[in-house]
């Protein structure tokens, strides 16, 4: 155990390089001949003409099934987490719940209230929570989720925004049919990182915090912008929706506050010149 806990963690610190599991099994392909395809309609077919019996290239189709889903896995990988059990699930609809084998919302959308639980999840950085603390917690829950059973990831945006939101949770249960009650849906795109990440695990201690941290992206036309991203750690024996709720909303105003600034002081440079 402690070997594969050192490849989680391991794994997690570095770019995502390859699909390597532990089971140590290649994955299986299944390579179809071009010309074997060919040769067999010719043969059987001896009249038809060449223009028919021409077909492509060999393709490989990888060994892909609900749950392994390989370009969603190298998104994790970019987020930290590995599925070392080949069980992850993005779901960003409500059908897509009934493939990862969980039940639909009972109320859709999902409106939460979750004031109360505002004050329980501080901001890295703050007086009561450090940057080291919140570091090894969300080390510590990306290398536990990495060796999770399976992976549920509700996504959207953040209500009323355009802020996506990823959540990426060991909890099958009712906690992810109500995540994405309360996210709105997004346009269906390839996976990619969100602006707010959300870290959840259950059967552990408690624990809950957030950290806005500003990082470099490219842009359409190639430049590099200043950007801010956020990252959520909710952590306990069961941890609850409104808890969750909360490190995203914190998350979504933090985000918009550094945005604003950055407009600002770019009009402000602009008006200088």
């Amino acid at each position: 155990m402690q070997a594969v806990q050192l490849l989680a963690r391991g794994v997690a610190n570095k770019a995502p390089r390859s699909l390597v599991t532990t089971s140590g099994t290649a994955p299986t392909y299944r390579l179809f001949s071009a010309a074997a395809a060919a040769q067999q309609i010719q043969t059987s077919s001896p009249g038809l003409p060449e223009s028919i019996t021409r077909v492509g290239g060999p393709e490989a189709f990888p060994n892909e099934y609900p749950g392994q889903n390989y370009i969603f896995n190298w998104a994790l990988n970019a987020d930290g987490v590995t599925p070392l059990k080949k069980s992850a699930f993005r779901i960003t609809k409500p059908l897509e719940l009934k493939v990862a084998g969980l039940e639909l919302p009972k109320t859709s959308p999902l409106k939460v209230n979750a004031k109360s639980e505002r004050s329980k999840v501080p901001e890295a950085g703050s007086d009561t929570l450090d940057f080291d603390t919140f570091d090894d917690a969300l080390q510590n829950t990306k290398d536990a989720l990495s060796l999770s059973d399976s992976l549920f990831c509700p996504e959207g945006h953040a209500p009323g925004t355009r802020v996506g939101v990823r959540v990426i949770s060991n909890m099958g249960t009712n906690i992810s049919s109500d995540l994405v009650a309360y996210l709105d849906r997004a346009p269906k795109r390839d996976p990619k990182s969100q602006a707010v990440t959300c870290y959840v695990l259950s059967g552990t201690e408690e624990f809950s915090g957030y950290a806005i941290e500003e990082v470099e992206e490219t842009a359409e036309d190639g430049s590099r912008v200043a950007v801010s991203v956020a990252t959520v750690v909710v952590t306990g024996k069961k941890p609850t929706l409104k808890r969750i709720v909360a490190g995203i909303e914190l998350s979504v105003e933090g985000l918009e506050a550094d945005a604003k600034e950055r407009a600002e002081k770019k009009a402000a440079e602009e008006k200088a010149e």
